[in-house]
């Protein structure tokens, strides 16, 4: 690299006086061409000598195993660091743009974000994936489709479990509870989330294929978080789905500082789940006012036009051309009646449609209110548990059956019922029954058991 400056004049028949070059000017050449031959690169080392002012600026130098390079980070780039505190001995990515601090004549870097070692590679394919996708055009503003202004069927790809879905219900039902929310539930981080978030998209889009109502519009969330917890919406699938989609979407990833390509292939981003439910969802108590307020104004409008015509009619009547024809105006009268009549007629007529659709309005928000729904569910919960009790006192009532005649059998065939019919039992004095015959000696007591009860003798012969 050379600097440019002509130092030494060509050699000359003749001598000639050197340009001389103040300090200025050579230090200012030399940031120039620091500035245009290298501009914004991405340098990693090892932080030291950190210094804060208290004007918010930071100082440090990054270094190597053999160079060192000095930094600054001004304020305003230091309020993007999400909580990130440079310290030294701290392994960094620093990107910004090489300059020369003029004063001193020394080069450093003007940091604009820094991150953790690592990031730089997430960083670059976000950058390399942007410049692809909007060379296609797929982040076109003219390809923005217009959100509904009343949208009365949301389908939602999130996460069932995180934050952001019920940051998103709690704003969209405050404001609107009529709204109707279609959940697709995705993972939203890791390997494969990507895949399932694009098939939830493509799912939606294809919603009579699947049983659903069409959607009015599509919500694409998830709470915030680090590059690598939100990259699953860097991903080239979820950039197509979203720009394939028939419905227009709308993206609400992270925080306010959070930006991915699901951002800029989206018709519209959001700085948060719940900032996404306070453009779709129309405040109800808003929309009833603007419907009062414009009732109202008609209503004036209407007024001022009548005491218009009648102060033209009173004009006219002491008017001395009119002044003798009174039969003409008594016709005018007339007309004017007719026609304050018509008048009256058409605003009440319109009060009328406007009350209409109040009323309306206000039975659905009644009708899907939460609590009719869970009436609904009560009853059919209570159906169904009668449905399972049914069968269940069936089968109870047949085992009872079979356990009664099993019962009558056994009693049948016991020993008791055997004595009932006349047999008896005769033992030893030690209670053990007597099968034979030949187990009877002379002269050996017997106990003889009856139905009712017991009979002692002793045997003489046998």
């Amino acid at each position: 690299m050379q600097l440019g400056l002509d130092l030494h004049s060509a050699p000359s028949s003749q001598p000639s006086a050197p340009k001389i070059h103040s300090v200025t000017e050579v230090t200012r050449r030399v940031r120039e061409l620091i500035e245009g031959g290298i501009g914004e690169v991405w340098v990693e080392g090892e932080i030291s000598n950190v210094r804060r002012q208290a004007s918010g600026h930071q100082y440090f130098t990054l270094k190597d195993s053999s160079c060192q390079l000095s930094c600054v980070l001004f304020s305003g780039a230091a309020a993007g660091l999400r909580g990130l505190k440079l310290t030294d001995g701290q392994n960094i990515q620093a990107f910004g743009e090489l300059s020369v601090y003029e004063p001193r004549g020394q080069y450093q870097m003007i940091v604009r974000l820094v991150q953790e070692r690592g990031e730089g590679a997430l960083q670059a394919k976000f950058e390399a994936l942007k410049r692809k996708l909007a060379a296609e055009g797929l982040f076109d503003p003219e390809k923005k489709r217009p959100l509904p202004r009343f949208p009365r069927r949301i389908g939602l790809v999130t996460s069932p479990t995180g934050a952001a879905i019920r940051d998103f219900l709690n704003v969209l039902h405050r404001r609107h509870p009529g709204i109707e929310v279609y959940i697709n539930p995705v993972r939203v981080q890791g390997k494969g989330a990507a895949a399932e978030i694009a098939r939830a998209i493509r799912e939606f889009g294809e919603a009579e294929k699947y049983g659903l109502p069409a959607m009015d519009v599509l919500v694409v969330t998830r709470g915030g978080g680090s590059i690598e917890d939100l990259w699953e919406f860097n991903e080239e699938i979820v950039a197509r789905a979203i720009a394939a989609s028939p419905i227009p979407v709308v993206s609400a990833i992270g925080h306010e500082i959070d930006f991915t390509i699901a951002d800029f292939a989206a018709d519209l981003r959001a700085a948060t789940p719940s900032a996404a439910a306070e453009i779709l969802a129309a405040d109800r108590f808003e929309v009833l006012a603007t419907l009062r307020q414009n009732a109202a104004r008609i209503a004036r409008a209407c007024r001022s036009r009548l005491d218009l015509a009648e102060a033209r009619l009173a004009a006219i009547s002491q008017s001395a051309a009119l002044r003798e024809p009174a039969r003409r105006v008594l016709e005018l009268r007339q007309t004017l009646d007719r026609a304050a009549d018509a008048l009256n007629h058409g605003v009440n007529l319109a009060l009328e449609r406007k009350k209409n659709v109040l009323d309306r309005t206000s039975a659905r928000l009644v009708a899907q209110f939460p609590a009719h729904a869970l009436r609904e569910s009560r009853l059919h919960c209570d159906m169904i548990l009668q449905r399972i009790n049914e069968p269940v006192r069936r089968e109870l009532t047949t085992h009872r059956a079979r356990l009664g005649r099993a019962s009558g059998i056994l009693g049948s065939l016991s020993p008791e019922a055997t004595l009932a019919r006349g047999f008896t039992v005769t033992m030893d004095s030690t209670g053990t029954p007597l099968t034979s015959a030949k187990a009877i000696a002379a002269g050996m007591s017997l106990r003889t058991r009856f139905h009712d009860g017991e009979a002692e003798s002793v045997a003489t012969k046998r």
